[in-house]
């Protein structure tokens, strides 16, 4: 059974659909089995572009920003965990900055988890080449069991 499991959260509906599958697995552990379940939320945006008139330019985000915004995604994180906890369940987070496959693979080896355990838009053909895939990315870069779990049809990305 899996002990650690790594689940990369976005903020989107899309982006959870793996919590209820990651939810009945753990409640198939046997009574004293700890699971260990870390929630990562990747910081991928780290400029905003400034409008004036017709001329537009990218800025970086201030630190205070960044701040901010890591702050807000902590507390999503910490408000979906909440919803994980059930006996013998630990719940961690994780807000590092970055690429987010890169950033993915890297919070899995640093909490040393046995299983990553995602959600995939689904996109395939030209959509997929456009707009990439993080997933496909995670599940050729890690030796470590990748769960795919594909959005249910209709989820909108909120």
């Amino acid at each position: 059974m899996f002990e650690r499991v790594l689940v990369p959260l976005d903020g989107s509906k899309v982006g959870e659909a793996a919590l209820p599958v990651i939810e009945r697995l753990v409640e198939k552990c046997g009574p004293g089995v700890k699971v260990e379940i870390t929630l990562v939320g990747v910081i991928t945006l780290l400029r905003h572009w400034v409008v004036v008139g017709e001329a537009s330019a990218p800025v970086s985000y201030s630190e205070e920003e960044l701040k901010l915004i890591k702050q807000r995604v902590m507390n999503y994180l910490t408000r979906t965990g909440d919803s994980l906890k059930k006996q013998g369940v630990v719940i961690k987070t994780m807000v590092p900055t970055g690429n987010a496959a890169e950033e993915i693979l890297k919070a899995c080896t640093e909490v040393n988890a046995d299983l990553i355990a995602m959600s995939t838009h689904g996109r395939s053909g030209l959509r997929r080449l456009a707009f990439g895939s993080i997933t496909d990315k995670v599940l050729h870069g890690t030796s470590v069991p990748v769960l795919m779990v594909r959005a249910p049809e209709g989820t909108v990305n909120e």
